[in-house]
């Protein structure tokens, strides 16, 4: 790991890598664009993936078959470097199909965004994996705060790891959608969702062991940070039409550590709510 340097002050940026990555890659997700895909940025994942069902599969059999497609998707990535078992089993415990439209159940198990309305998508599982076992590493949380909880996939995930899970989605069509997904799974009671700022975070229920944020500001939110416990880890994607994830510890009451990731691309982190 490289060595952390001082988080940024807001409203400051510092040169962004770049990527090779091929215009228009992402059309072959209809409703996904280079805006809104979180996902990583290389050429090879930003490309459509081969179907993860049979040809001639019916996306109505998906329920079927989906835990066998989750442990492909598992063993993926596995193989893309992904070494937190805790992770890699939560992801496994978790049927993406049912956080996506049925139209596109057929492309849950790929490594692939995909769109969830709004302009917006579910994370890559690559990028949920990565965030996830970064943020955790070497330690077990017991209190986590998701900003941008979209249809919910993410937080049910870290709910199959941590004990108490907030999650924050300020876009109302997609705070009820993820209420929906996680009741159909039962898991109302794990993941305390709340319709509102991701930005301010919710400082009456911090402080925070991690906090996993879904969408890319120019700087992390100050408000954010001092809501992280003592050693409590932030990782959130930073940048405008570069990003980069980028991992930051509290080790002090006003000082933080720093580690800059890989490069991504994830929709814009915004104030306020929207009806």
């Amino acid at each position: 790991m490289s060595k952390p340097v001082p988080p940024r002050a807001p409203g400051r940026s510092d040169p962004m890598g770049t990527s090779s990555t091929r215009a228009g890659a992402l059309t072959s997700v209809p409703g996904v664009r280079a805006t809104n895909s979180n996902t990583r940025v290389t050429t090879a994942t930003l490309q459509r993936p081969a179907s993860a069902l049979p040809a001639g599969r019916p996306a109505s059999n998906l329920g079927l078959n989906s835990e066998r497609l989750r442990a492909a998707m598992v063993s993926r990535l596995r193989e893309q470097g992904i070494t937190d078992e805790r992770v890699l089993n939560a992801i496994q415990a978790v049927p993406r199909h049912t956080f996506v439209d049925e139209a596109l159940a057929s492309r849950a198990y790929e490594d692939a965004a995909l769109p969830i309305g709004h302009s917006q998508t579910i994370s890559q599982p690559w990028v949920v994996a990565r965030m996830l076992s970064a943020a955790f590493e070497s330690r077990t949380p017991t209190r986590v705060l998701e900003v941008g909880a979209g249809c919910g996939y993410q937080a049910a995930v870290m709910a199959q790891i941590v004990r108490e899970v907030h999650a924050i989605e300020r876009i109302r069509g997609l705070y009820d959608l993820a209420r929906e997904n996680l009741r159909q799974l039962k898991m109302t009671t794990r993941v305390r969702l709340v319709y509102g700022d991701g930005m301010i975070g919710l400082p009456n229920s911090a402080p925070f062991d991690a906090i996993v944020v879904a969408a890319a500001g120019l700087s992390i939110p100050q408000a954010l940070l001092t809501q992280l416990a003592p050693h409590g880890r932030l990782i959130a994607p930073e940048g405008g039409a570069q990003q980069r994830l980028v991992l930051i510890e509290r080790t002090g009451a006003q000082s933080w550590s720093r580690v800059e990731l890989e490069a991504v691309r994830f929709v814009p982190l915004r104030a306020g709510i929207q009806s």
